[in-house]
């Protein structure tokens, strides 16, 4: 792939990047400010786009389709939360969508980020390389170390992580990914960015890009996390939660210090 040393070699990565990737942004119609700060961070990267409105948790009445409340309670051991359940909802909107094109990749999108300067190129690259990942997340509100496995660009490569990564504002998945999504985590019955971190109890494989390169910009958890404490559960309903919590982190660490193994060793 050229590098981006001139804006015609600049479009022609645009272009090839649209070709084979949808782009969608999630955006509640209160937030104007942040659909106009999307449209024009991805204009000026020439993708192509569409805003794919969010579903306003201050709107939603339980119960409420897609939303398992008996599950949700088992798994996290809170009231619901009817913010995070728009959240969800939405992102599965994206999933759907991905899966009504011709399209092989989606990259996904919530509205307060900021892209690096090499967004182009690492997106171009990380397509070259599809084949090592079925998601690919760009951003994480965690500050988990990331195992490098593979050089991506000369700047950032794909990397492995050992921990709970929190977080849905920037990611990459391919239509088998999309189906996962669409398939198995409906109904929600966990927040959406620790659902999706249960990739590898589909056989998927999910990778980051290190150094992270997407940026949330804002406070993305300012209307989910306002007023957590009315969504708690009593004490002993909390710890009920534990020996599920337990056996999905530790799943999770060895399915991806596995597949670490798998890459270190040159296996794959």
């Amino acid at each position: 792939m050229d590098t981006l040393s001139s804006g015609k070699q600049y479009s022609s990565i645009a272009s090839w990047i649209n070709e084979r990737m949808a782009t969608y942004y999630i955006n509640l119609e209160r937030c104007p400010d942040r659909r106009l700060h999307m449209d024009a961070m991805l204009a000026a990267q020439g993708l192509k786009f569409r805003r794919v409105p969010a579903i306003d948790g201050s709107q939603l009445k339980l119960p409420v389709a897609g939303f398992d409340e008996h599950g949700y309670k088992l798994r996290h051991g809170r009231k619901p939360n009817p913010f995070e359940i728009g959240c969800y909802l939405s992102h599965l909107a994206c999933a759907r969508e991905l899966l009504e094109t011709q399209k092989a990749y989606a990259l996904i999108l919530e509205d307060d980020l900021a892209f690096p300067a090499d967004m182009l190129e690492l997106l171009s690259a990380a397509l070259e390389d599809a084949s090592s990942w079925d998601i690919l997340r760009l951003s994480t509100v965690n500050k988990g170390r990331k195992y490098i496995v593979k050089r991506l660009t000369a700047a950032r490569g794909l990397a492995v992580s050992l921990t709970r990564e929190k977080g849905s504002g920037a990611y990459i998945i391919n239509r088998r990914a999309a189906a996962w999504i669409t398939e198995q985590l409906n109904p929600m019955r966990l927040p959406y960015d620790l659902a999706f971190d249960l990739e590898h109890f589909a056989g998927l494989k999910a990778l980051f890009v290190a150094p992270v390169p997407v940026l949330q910009t804002a406070d993305r958890h300012s209307f989910i996390q306002n007023g957590l404490r009315q969504y708690r559960l009593p004490h002993r309903q909390r710890m009920m939660v534990m020996p599920y919590r337990f056996w999905y982190e530790t799943t999770r660490f060895l399915a991806r210090l596995g597949y670490l193994t798998i890459w270190k060793a040159g296996i794959r």
